[in-house]
């Protein structure tokens, strides 16, 4: 389960151990969160912050209708993507113009959300400038912050996270074990048991393991390692180390605080404790940024004649709590360090020496796996490249960064930057590449290359989609300026292609298809299918805007056959999708519903959200026309709320704006504007799984299907969606009906799960529906 073992709006990670403590701590920061719209929890390294904020952000999350979510920014490499990260967190994808903030501030502004923003202190005035400006827009937004430091912005609430509780040195243990309040020894006590079972803190031992809490001064990430050393020697044998160590690190560095030198002798004392090669494993390790996989860990981190000993000595590591072990959605088993671990491996790293020739090892492997995720794009893995790609974001941020530094690196990122297209496109992340080519570009020499040519031509589609033809239009003219000088073909139609896409998005569909014709034709030629299936999408969608319908329809189902065959899913559901719409408008909505559910499933099973939002468009049209408005109307406030999430609105494509336009007039007049704002919110609130389950018949009671029965409630519990559809809080309505707080919070929680809805606004919405019914 979720932290707070309950599924929740956002995205928020799982637990894997029990949380002991900080009852007090807990209290607090829900009191300073009910009184300040910013809170930040500071305190030295490894003392619990990261783990106490996401405590709070889940037992809190019944109050935050729209969702708590967390933005890690401890692994962010550039300063000026603060708000990239908050976007890519919250899942809001570019598609539109305009500076990210104000996409972000539009985003937020009517929602009410709580942001963790985790590991700030690398940040402190980025992400306090960006809390300042959200702070002040989007009034029902709250901010908890964890950081070294505190921001230092005005309203900012600060808790200092202390170690935790321990017992007092000359505090004796009375008999029995009544050690057992506090938090330290609790810790120890959990951690160790897991480790060693039978492990117990009992009358004989209790004085050692207190005794070992204090020498650790509480903090968790020390009581956790050292816990570790369990497996191999007694609790009286640990706090003899203990001992030792401690007298070698009061004599190193007398000006940082007690805090940091107990943080910093536990971990000098793990790292000695590791054999050489352990060691050696943990240092080069630390060039990875999040997570990794075991076979990065071969080809970055070892040699061949040593690459035998890798999974026996990541094992070891994993024992000592060096590395943590994740499985994700696919099952692939990924690991991970902690920052502070993290941070001591760089420094460990750097005074050997290799510190540089390792960051370039890294970055040939992930570019490595770009460039295959891209070469095997179009077949049945493509899902799982989606999956992996997500994923491996930090280390391949980490590699586009590398490239940065000079010329001489700077053609390795231009070719992976080019080679993520395909991703940045369907996960809509458009500006976010614009950025890293536009960058890279910049830094390298300039010298005419194929590799120029292919990243100009992502700028323009990319610069095109987001709305800025005349960046598309200047970047596609400096590709075909390189093509002409290096005489190649296949990048000459590349350049076509380019053009193509411009004269799309500026209406000039004559010229649009004239482009697409030339570029599929020499694709064709030399067998480039990746290029062959752009360009075949692009003349679909001029051909179409131009009145072909009959080219346009040769090119997707060209595009369906070549797909199909091989298993790929993203370009196979466009194209379905645009078959889809044309028998649509051939009055065919049985085959019509066909394609779309097809497209559907796709877009699930690949997470395309941009699709998804499409075809929950048409459907909507198709409903309109069965005679169905209520269910169009609730498609459209669907299709709607995807189109905020992924940026890209459901009718992106030409003249589609004016058939969504028709057709929600004609719902309208059908059941009239109150009851279809009432079914349109309805949409609105859906998450993305009630969508889909919606739209494709398969669940009779999907969080705000028509069919909601008030005689599941109880009349308490229609009293209580009486007042939360007047915009009562749980505490008025406590008040209102002599209850407590809590029985209120249960009866609104009660609704929510008998109505399958997930959230107070939908409430509202079929209330105001059952009152429009009982008028008529």
């Amino acid at each position: 389960m979720p932290l707070g073992g309950r599924a929740s709006a956002g995205n928020l990670p799982y637990e894997l151990t029990s949380f002991v403590g900080r009852r007090r701590e807990i209290a607090e920061v829900r009191r300073l969160l009910s009184v300040s719209r910013l809170v930040t929890l500071t305190g030295v390294g490894g003392v619990g912050k990261t783990r106490l904020a996401l405590r709070v952000a889940a037992d809190s999350s019944r109050v935050f209708d729209d969702g708590v979510w967390l933005v890690g920014l401890g692994e962010l490499p550039d300063p000026d993507a603060v708000v990239d990260a908050v976007l890519s967190a919250l899942n809001v994808r570019e598609g539109r113009g305009g500076p990210p903030q104000a996409l972000l501030v539009e985003y937020l502004t009517a929602r009410k959300v709580l942001l963790v923003l985790d590991n700030c202190e690398h940040l402190v005035d980025q992400v306090a400038n960006l809390a300042i400006a959200l702070l002040r827009a989007c009034p029902e937004l709250r901010i908890l912050a964890t950081s070294r430091e505190p921001l230092g912005i005005g309203g900012e609430a600060v808790l200092r996270v202390p170690p935790l509780t321990m017992p007092e040195p000359d505090q004796r243990s009375t008999a029995g074990g009544g050690l057992g309040h506090y938090e330290a020894v609790n810790l120890f006590a959990e951690r160790a048991a897991s480790l060693v079972p039978g492990f117990a803190v009992t009358e004989d031992n209790q004085d050692v393991v207190a005794a070992i809490c204090r020498r650790l001064d509480g903090l968790p990430l020390a009581i956790e390692l050292a816990a570790v050393r369990l497996r191999a020697m007694s609790v009286e044998q640990l706090l003899q180390r203990l001992t030792n160590r401690f007298g070698l690190l009061t004599s190193g560095s007398r000006g940082a605080p007690a805090r940091q030198q107990t943080l910093q002798w536990c971990i000098d004392w793990s790292h000695e404790l590791c054999t050489p090669a352990e060691r050696e494993l943990w240092g080069r390790l630390a060039v990875f940024s999040g997570s990794f996989e075991l076979d990065a860990v071969e080809g970055i981190c070892t040699d061949p004649v040593a690459a035998e000993q890798v999974v026996d000595l990541v094992g070891s590591l994993i024992d000592k709590s060096i590395l943590i072990r994740d499985v994700d959605a696919t099952g692939a088993v990924r690991y991970r360090m902690l920052e502070t671990l993290r941070d001591y491996g760089t420094e460990r790293l750097q005074e050997t020496g290799e510190f540089g020739s390792l960051l370039r090892r890294h970055r040939d492997w992930y570019e490595q796996v770009v460039l295959r995720a891209e070469s095997d794009w179009v077949s049945s893995r493509q899902v799982a490249w989606i999956v992996r790609l997500d994923a491996e974001q930090p280390n391949i941020l980490a590699a586009l960064q590398f490239c940065l530094i000079g010329p001489s690196e700077a053609d390795a990122g231009v070719r992976m930057a080019a080679a993520l297209y395909p991703y940045w496109r369907v996960r809509g992340r458009l500006r976010e590449g614009m950025r890293w080519l536009a960058q890279l570009l910049a830094v390298q020499d300039g010298a005419p290359s194929v590799e120029r040519i292919r990243a100009l031509y992502v700028l323009s589609v990319l610069s095109g989609l987001h709305g800025d033809p005349e960046a598309s239009a200047l970047y596609a003219e400096r590709g075909g300026a390189v093509a002409e000088r290096l005489g190649d073909r296949t990048a000459a139609a590349l350049m076509d292609d380019a053009t193509g896409h411009h004269a799309l998005i500026t209406g000039d569909y004559a010229t649009a298809c004239e482009c697409f014709e030339s570029s599929i034709a020499v694709f064709r030629q030399d067998g480039n299918l990746l290029y062959l299936i752009w360009s075949l999408l692009g003349l679909a969608t001029a051909s179409d805007a131009a009145g072909n319908r009959t080219r346009s329809e040769e090119c997707r189902r060209e595009v369906v056959a070549l797909t199909e065959s091989r298993g790929e899913s993203v370009y196979r559901g466009w194209a379905l999708w645009g078959l889809g719409v044309a028998s649509w408008e051939r009055g065919e909505h049985s085959p019509a519903k066909k394609l779309i559910a097809q497209v559907l499933q796709l877009a699930r099973s690949g997470d395309d959200r941009i699709s998804f939002g499409g075809c929950l468009e048409v459907l909507s049209w198709i409903a309109v026309e069965e005679g169905a408005p209520r269910r169009a109307a609730t498609l459209m406030g669907a299709a709607e709320a995807l189109a905020e999430t992924v940026g890209v609105p459901s009718t992106m494509y030409p003249n589609l704006t004016a058939v969504h336009e028709r057709v929600e007039q004609t719902a309208r007049r059908a059941i009239g504007d109150r009851a279809f704002e009432v079914e349109f919110r309805r949409g609105i609130g859906m998450r993305f799984e009630d969508a889909a389950a919606y739209a494709l018949d398969e669940n009779d009671r999907v969080g705000v299907s028509a069919g909601s029965d008030p005689s599941s409630l109880t009349r308490r519990e229609l009293q209580v969606a009486e007042l939360v559809a007047e915009g009562l809080t749980n505490k008025a309505i406590a008040d209102r009906l002599v209850i407590s707080q809590r029985t209120a919070q249960g009866h609104v929680e009660h609704i929510l799960a008998k109505l399958g809805f997930t959230s107070r606004t939908q409430i509202a919405a079929w209330i105001i529906e059952q009152r429009q019914g009982r008028q008529s």
